[in-house]
């Protein structure tokens, strides 16, 4: 009786081999990525939370993200910002992608009123760490770093650019972008966003239909 009941147990282990539940294979950044894609085509009010000198035209002001495009490997976020006299400043695009490491890269689409491309945009850097499913770092790149250098600011070459982001339905979720600089540097800009509240979808940055 012995054998017949191995053969059985081993049988039966076969059988519910398929059963299991593979391992989830997203990375920190899939989930990062899909929290983001998970607000497609909805706008958020926000404002300025850090408090420093160089951003004392910003403070108080109106302020609107939108996360207008997504297509594969690929989500635009317009930023809009209410000057004091009540227009609006639509110059600002934040451009997510892939890139060919398997990372994500962040970019500063500029433009002007005109559509005209701003001498300073495109500009950004790649992540170097897996970072987490709420939060992603990236460090400013040659490219950026070159162009800055060209354009005389100096001060923007040890840029370091943060996104924070919840999925859609999560309590009290949020969405942040924030400049730091490396050390000795002590800047900080940071805007937040209340992603529990979505309000009606600005029109398109300059220089986008």
């Amino acid at each position: 009786m012995i054998a017949p009941l191995r053969l059985i147990a081993a049988l039966f282990v076969l059988a519910t081999a398929g059963c299991t539940t593979a391992p989830d294979s997203q990375t920190a950044q899939d989930r990062f990525w899909n929290a983001l894609a998970s607000h497609c085509g909805k706008a958020y009010a926000g404002g300025l939370i850090s408090t420093q000198a160089a951003d004392k035209d910003m403070r108080g002001a109106a302020m609107t993200m939108h996360v207008r495009r997504c297509a594969p490997g690929r989500i635009e976020v317009p930023f809009h910002v209410q000057r004091a006299d009540g227009t609006w400043d639509r110059s600002r695009t934040w451009v997510l992608t892939r890139n060919a490491n398997g990372g994500l890269r962040l970019k500063h689409d500029h433009r002007h009123a005109d559509g005209a491309a701003d001498a300073v945009t495109m500009y950004g850097g790649d992540t170097a760490v897996p970072g987490t499913a709420q939060a992603q770092d990236f460090p400013v790149d040659a490219d950026s770093t070159a162009l800055f250098t060209r354009e005389g600011l100096a001060a923007s070459v040890t840029n370091v650019w943060r996104v924070e982001v919840d999925p859609a339905g999560t309590q009290g979720a949020r969405f942040a972008y924030q400049l730091t600089r490396r050390p000795p540097s002590d800047r900080l800009f940071r805007v937040e966003f209340d992603l529990t509240r979505p309000v009606p979808p600005p029109p398109a940055p300059w220089g986008h239909r």
